[in-house]
């Protein structure tokens, strides 16, 4: 996730140096919620649950095993059909791990505080911020129009 411009200021001079560290040092290249592998293409569901090509077995999106469902090359006849038409049978997302601030407080830069998370992770973790910072845009909006231009109708 880029960082805005307003809060830049609050990262340190080796965010990337500390970023780098909590990706592929610490977390080994895979999501520390989902355990997706870092820049691999996933197959997934739609609904979470995805096939880890590495084990052979489909994981939930908590990176639990999922029981019952059978490997993407033993799908039903449709998928298979679909698939060698030059559709994709199943959706698939390229996998990228972003460095995550557990308690959304870009100045806590400390190791316990910071995640290495995929972008489903991290969109999922950050839902409420995003939805208090969409709020507080729109009010300030509103409030800066009721001051210039007058009651919205």
């Amino acid at each position: 996730m880029p960082i805005r411009p307003d809060h830049r200021w609050l990262y340190p001079i080796d965010w990337r140096e500390l970023s780098h560290f909590v990706r592929f040092q610490r977390a080994k290249g895979r999501c520390e919620h989902c355990g997706r592998p870092h820049g691999a293409r996933v197959r997934h569901l739609g609904d979470g649950r995805w096939y880890d090509e590495e084990r052979r077995c489909w994981r939930d999106d908590r990176g639990r095993r999922v029981r019952g469902l059978v490997s993407p090359e033993r799908m039903p006849r449709q998928l298979r059909l679909a698939e060698l038409a030059g559709e994709p049978a199943l959706p698939s997302t390229r996998v990228v791990l972003a460095s995550a601030h557990l308690d959304h407080d870009p100045g806590n830069n400390h190791q316990r505080n910071l995640a290495a998370l995929c972008q489903r992770c991290h969109l999922a973790h950050d839902r409420p911020e995003h939805r208090r910072r969409r709020w507080a845009t729109l009010f300030r909006r509103r409030a800066l129009g009721d001051l210039f231009l007058g009651i919205y109708r």
